[in-house]
């Protein structure tokens, strides 16, 4: 890896790497390829349900820059992926990964690309939305984009692109037999409920306003003190008839 990685760097990788796996996030996993280099994760994607995806099992290598995040992560499938932006080596073209740099022959805007507050998990689930809704604008696959396109516009009845992808995911089962996963295959299995960590001892808000409680306080005595000052010149006033009240 070229650079130093920076201290920053390898702060928010650890954070992410340790949030993903005390709460994991529905359609994929992650692991470390190597113990000891927190800029190398291996990625298991699976196939949404109800998309030509499902029950599909997708590697992938995500790499990340020592000056992460504020330069993006790079995402290479190990599987093989048919789709439109997926290049034949298996790299992952997606606008979230690209420096947010003007470029008006992409067609992206800068709001669209790469930021420091995007992290892994936005990252991988711009990536599970991209496998059902490929960008066909800029394809990284000419040829996946335009099968893709016909079978969308044909409403399925051209039959190609779903052949290869159905194919695909076939044979992607087979791996992860192999790597003892359990693919999730409907709905209720592919969504993760994870449960909120709660703070061992709740906090009061209560207790921040303390003084501004014994202000209002002392500005309620005040008043009272005023208002009784009040009252006891009205009980000696004149009311004006000769008589007091």
């Amino acid at each position: 890896m070229a650079g130093q990685p920076s201290s920053s760097a390898v702060r928010a990788l650890s954070l992410e790497y340790r949030g993903l796996n005390d709460e994991p996030v529905e359609g994929f996993s992650v692991k470390l390829v190597n113990e000891d280099n927190l800029f190398e994760w291996e990625v298991a994607i699976f196939g949404p349900p109800d998309t030509l995806y499902q029950g599909g099992y997708f590697k992938a290598h995500v790499k990340f820059p020592p000056d992460y995040p504020y330069s993006p992560p790079t995402v290479r499938f190990l599987t093989k992926v048919w789709h439109p932006n997926v290049y034949e080596n298996g790299d992952l073209c997606i606008s979230i990964l690209h420096p947010p740099v003007d470029d008006p022959q992409s067609g992206e805007l800068p709001c669209e690309r790469w930021n420091p507050t995007q992290n892994v998990r936005t990252v991988l689930l711009s990536v599970i939305s991209l496998l059902n809704e490929p960008n066909t604008y800029s394809p990284a696959n000419v040829d996946a984009s335009v099968m893709y396109r016909r079978w969308r516009d044909s409403k399925g009845k051209d039959k190609e692109y779903e052949n290869i992808i159905r194919k695909q995911v076939s044979a992607s089962r087979s791996e992860a037999e192999r790597d003892n996963v359990t693919v999730p295959l409907t709905l209720e299995d592919y969504c993760i409920k994870t449960k909120v960590k709660q703070d061992p001892e709740p906090v009061d808000m209560a207790d921040f306003y303390d003084d501004d409680y014994d202000i209002d306080d002392d500005d309620d005595d005040e008043d009272d003190e005023d208002n009784a000052s009040d009252n006891e010149l009205d009980d000696g006033e004149d009311s004006g008839n000769g008589e007091s009240n």
